[in-house]
């Protein structure tokens, strides 16, 4: 079985499926003041790997767990006991906000055998499954990586994007956030979006009692009461580059597979003072 989103319960019920790694990729934001390293420690899915977005990053930016390049990542996957032919799963315990981003992350670096843990820890254990405290590293792999253009974009394609009105814009982040109206905790950050931007805050798109992604029509509707056409081009952006992964995530499940996201976001253009954006007046 692959595909880009599983259940708790298949995951549950086929414990001993070859050459597969689970990865915990929970990832908190600043303002949220829990450490996810720490809680993988205490509690996790049985045999699960940490995938941490801050280190499996380009430690040379500023900016917040940027992309790294292919040979770093290859690196750092192989670690992880991950080859070529390795099933990746995903789960994060944050609203699917970094196993969304690790499910991009290797795509975008060539591996499409890497799924999504429908609902995360949450849900596994609501479900009452059993979660450890038990760690051990598997052996390193060699890992390939192929860096894949058309799934990622940057600072200067976005600004062509933003001139030309090529791409549908679609950003993840709260309505506050995006209206500009959210206090801002970094002095150097702008408020509102990017001018002509399509709100869809990413706490729509799953269940608020188990966190499972909604099913594909409601999908399909809430990018279209939001005023997407999904038969032209997106790209996807948020505040830092994690839950933009959520609506690629949504969208591949409703058939739209290589859509790029915008891995700089509000990030990266808000702190640009020459660049145009747009508050809720």
């Amino acid at each position: 079985m692959n595909d880009a989103l599983i259940s708790c319960e298949w995951l549950q019920q086929n414990p001993d499926v070859s050459d597969r790694i689970i990865l915990d990729a929970t990832y908190f934001l600043p303002r949220q003041q829990r450490n996810a390293p720490k809680e993988f420690d205490v509690a996790h899915i049985p045999g699960a790997q940490f995938f941490d977005i801050d280190n499996i990053a380009d430690s040379t930016c500023p900016l917040p767990h940027t992309l790294p390049d292919a040979v770093q990542f290859a690196e750092q996957a192989g670690q992880l006991g991950i080859g070529n032919d390795t099933w990746v799963i995903v789960y994060d315990n944050n609203h699917f906000f970094a196993s969304a981003r690790a499910w991009w992350m290797f795509r975008v670096f060539g591996h499409d055998k890497v799924s999504v843990l429908n609902g995360g820890l949450t849900r596994w254990q609501q479900l009452r499954f059993p979660v450890t405290s038990d760690f051990s590293r598997p052996s390193p792999k060699r890992f390939d990586a192929v860096f894949r253009p058309e799934l990622f974009a940057d600072l200067d394609q976005m600004k062509l994007i933003q001139q030309r009105g090529s791409k549908q814009i679609l950003d993840a982040r709260s309505e506050d956030s995006f209206n500009g109206r959210r206090p801002l905790h970094d002095a150097g950050l702008l408020p509102g979006h990017i001018p002509g931007s399509l709100t869809i805050p990413y706490r729509r798109l799953f269940a608020p009692d188990d966190f499972t992604l909604l099913p594909d029509e409601r999908l399909r509707r809430i990018f279209f009461d939001a005023g997407v056409d999904l038969t032209k081009p997106i790209v996807t952006s948020c505040g830092s580059g994690v839950s933009a992964a959520l609506l690629l995530l949504a969208l591949y499940r409703i058939g739209l597979t290589d859509i790029p996201m915008f891995d700089g976001s509000w990030a990266q253009w808000g702190r640009q003072a020459d660049l145009p954006r747009q508050t809720l007046s």
